[in-house]
């Protein structure tokens, strides 16, 4: 194989072989991460998804459900579970917007608001248990979020043929 270009050598091997598959290794490396992630979280009663919740509230608050919606790529009906929990936690209040009664607002409590203090050490402890350079993990964060805007523009593009 000395010599031959990447794409000569992926062209020789099976296309459904499934070392090959992109979304077999975004799958697991997903998995892989989130697990490095849980004993990390479970001291602030938080599990992944809640955790990215909270991301998006200390970034900015309050928020409508639609818009964190937005922000999270989940939908609604995904969404409202987690903010239950979040909410008997004691993280997070959950009323209806004064501005406009149809849009459900979602506010960090002070202990939410106080959590973030303590959520801090997160990003650091997550890269040092990877054992991965920071320099990487910012280049496949780059790397990771141009696929998803491939991937959701294929989607619009499937969607509208």
């Amino acid at each position: 194989m000395e010599g031959a270009t990447v794409r000569e050598t992926m062209d020789t091997r099976d296309p459904l072989a499934l070392e090959q598959q992109v979304c077999f290794a975004l799958s697991v490396a997903a998995r892989s991460v989130v697990a490095v992630y849980k004993p990390i979280l479970e001291p602030l009663g938080l599990t992944h998804p809640q955790y990215l919740v909270m991301l998006a509230l200390w970034q900015r608050a309050p928020r409508s459900v639609k818009d964190l919606s937005q922000a999270l790529q989940l939908d609604p009906g995904t969404l409202s579970p987690l903010l239950k929990r979040l909410e008997a936690a004691g993280y997070v209040r959950r009323a209806r917007d004064n501005a406009d009664e149809r849009l459900l607002a979602v506010t960090l409590t002070p202990q939410g608001a106080a959590l973030r203090a303590e959520a801090l050490r997160i990003p650091p402890a997550v890269v040092e248990r990877l054992g991965v350079e920071l320099g990487e993990l910012r280049s496949l964060h780059q790397s990771l979020t141009r696929l998803i805007a491939a991937a959701s523009g294929a989607s619009v593009n499937s969607d509208a043929a």
